[in-house]
């Protein structure tokens, strides 16, 4: 039977990132997922290292705005009415962990993540040699309403307590960086933030770079872990595997490794969509463009435009509905109408892993010895598996955490 330190359980951007750190530790690693690396949530995101997200995404707050979302007309949000009675413990968690008193702890808790997230993407790029797939340009925030700009810049200053770079946009300004754009009463360019053009390449990319450094990679089902002596096993593709540590990095799939084991972790679903489109001659975005109102963003991918829609509470296992992307796509070809023909037939949909008090867990197992945790990331996979992945990894390794890890761990469900 194959012996390994550790096996890092979940080939996304936050499992591969994880046993990137622990083998740059000294840890003989085994990388295992059902997949290849860069698929799943790591494949079908916007694509946005978010470097000026500083404050998490919260829950609505006041009844006008919980009226506005319960008729369940919007853009940016749906949910099928027969899931809310399941769904609601969580919303309710996420409802009292939003309000600014407890939304002002999580994004202390995450500020360091978020502030370490594109130079820990940076050092991984350039060991792996794939600079061609970002972007050092940043994004743009579009604002359709007068008021709803107006509303925003109101409270802009605040975002330089975080020491963010950003430029506002009038109409006439915003049309010298992207042409094209219909409908838009302003803008802001977030410059911090760097962006790909395939997230599923890059992941796949760090990959590589993980196996060309001794890292080991396999195929296997989660489900098959279990205790073995004094460590775990593990049945993969290529036959049995123990280690004495087991990383669980799983996003939405989780479950399948803590609720055996007694865990109970408040875990909700965010699914998201997207679908590709071509554009009318050779019109083409310089930027990723998130629309603030409309919840849903287009970037440049490597070949097409990747429209992603913002949450839809549903089942994870329910079929695709279209009718959250078929809202975003008629206000996107409001903004950008030089958008085309859908590539694909049916819409992506993905899972996004998200935790209530909107933080991710990072914790050792209290009552499991060798099991560790990373998981929980919700929109920020992406931008913060590089910076968990080390913290996991100095955590793991006895080193001084570069960031406070206390608010990150399973004991805080209780």
């Amino acid at each position: 039977m194959q012996q390994r330190d550790v096996i890092v359980l979940g080939a996304g951007i936050v499992g591969v990132s994880t046993a990137l750190h622990l083998l740059a530790r000294g840890w003989s690693v085994l990388l295992v997922d059902k997949n290849a690396p860069g698929e799943g949530a790591s494949y079908g995101n916007a694509g946005l290292i978010e470097r000026s997200s500083v404050i998490p995404y919260s829950f609505p707050q006041g009844l006008k705005t919980l009226i506005k979302y319960g008729l369940n007309r919007r853009s940016d949000l749906r949910y099928d009415p027969f899931y809310l009675p399941k769904i609601a413990p969580f919303l309710f968690k996420y409802w009292k962990a939003s309000h600014p008193k407890e939304l002002h702890v999580s994004t202390q808790m995450m500020l360091p993540l978020i502030e370490a997230s594109v130079l820990e993407h940076d050092a991984i790029i350039s060991e792996a040699g794939c600079k061609n797939l970002i972007r050092s340009r940043g994004w743009i925030e579009i604002y359709r309403s007068p008021q709803a700009f107006a509303d925003f810049l109101a409270g802009i200053k605040r975002f330089d307590a975080f020491g963010l770079s950003y430029d506002i946009l009038d109409n006439e300004s915003l049309a010298r960086r992207q042409s094209g754009l219909n409908d838009v009463a302003g803008a802001i360019h977030w410059l911090d933030p760097k962006t790909t053009i395939s997230p599923g390449n890059l992941v796949k990319a760090y990959a590589d770079l993980f196996e060309r450094k001794g890292g080991e990679l396999s195929y296997g089902d989660a489900g098959s872990l279990k205790q073995s002596g004094n460590g775990w096993q593990l049945t993969t593709n290529d036959g049995p595997v123990q280690a004495s540590t087991v990383v669980c990095s799983l996003g939405a799939h989780a479950p399948v490794v803590y609720e055996p084991l007694g865990y109970q972790v408040p875990l909700g679903i965010k699914r998201g969509y997207h679908r590709h489109y071509t554009t009318h001659g050779d019109a083409w975005l310089n930027y990723s463009l998130v629309d603030a109102e409309g919840g849903f963003t287009l970037v440049p991918m490597s070949q097409s435009i990747r429209l992603t829609t913002g949450i839809e509470f549903a089942a994870p296992n329910a079929p695709a509905n279209c009718i959250q992307i078929k809202r975003c796509e008629q206000k996107a070809r409001i903004l950008f109408p030089e958008l085309a023909t859908s590539i694909e037939d049916e819409p992506w949909l993905g899972l996004r892993p998200c935790l209530p008090d909107m933080r991710p867990v990072i914790s050792k197992a209290p009552h499991h010895e060798g099991l560790w945790f990373n998981f929980g990331h919700a929109h920020h996979g992406l931008t913060i598996g590089p910076a968990t992945g080390r913290l996991l990894a100095e955590m793991m390794s006895g080193e001084e955490p570069f960031a406070d890890c206390t608010g990150f761990s399973i004991d805080r469900f209780g």
